[in-house]
């Protein structure tokens, strides 16, 4: 089936491209999810306007990623979460409260849509997460979460 990615998917692309997946990825997990729409001849012209907003948000160039990159590993992130007896959080972080945090710990802005976490933080302590700034470069962001 083919595709337009509305966001940018690892291993697939960034917003703005069209690709070709199995229907069933497609139906069942990126399409509901609104990381992408069906492909139609009327949605090239949504191609254009996605490709345009993205080359507004993202980072230019490799040296542009490598600076925000060090200013990221330089930041020190402490998310102050909900959290019971036994360091056990009600519900999980999200990628939104990370990027909340990085900001309020005096870090660059980040979108929530290129951190990556490789599972959900359930619990307190040092936790270590991955920002996608650039397809060539991702910086670790070591997350502290302490109990509000």
């Amino acid at each position: 089936m083919k595709i337009i990615l509305t966001h940018e998917v690892s291993g697939l692309g960034a917003a703005g491209d069209v690709v070709d997946v199995k229907d069933g990825y497609a139906r069942n997990y990126l399409i509901p999810r609104n990381f992408a729409i069906r492909w139609t001849k009327g949605g090239e012209k949504d191609v254009e306007q996605i490709r345009r907003a993205r080359k507004i948000h993202e980072i230019q160039t490799i040296e542009q990623a490598n600076d925000i990159k060090a200013r990221l590993e330089g930041v020190k992130v402490r998310l102050a979460v909900r959290s019971g007896d036994a360091g056990r959080l009600f519900g999980s972080v999200t990628p939104a409260d990370i990027a909340t945090a990085i900001k309020a710990s005096g870090g660059p802005e980040v979108d929530k849509r290129r951190i990556e976490l490789g599972a959900p933080i359930k619990t307190l302590g040092a936790h270590e997460t991955s920002v996608r700034l650039h397809p060539e470069v991702a910086a670790k962001v070591n997350i502290e979460v302490v109990a509000a």
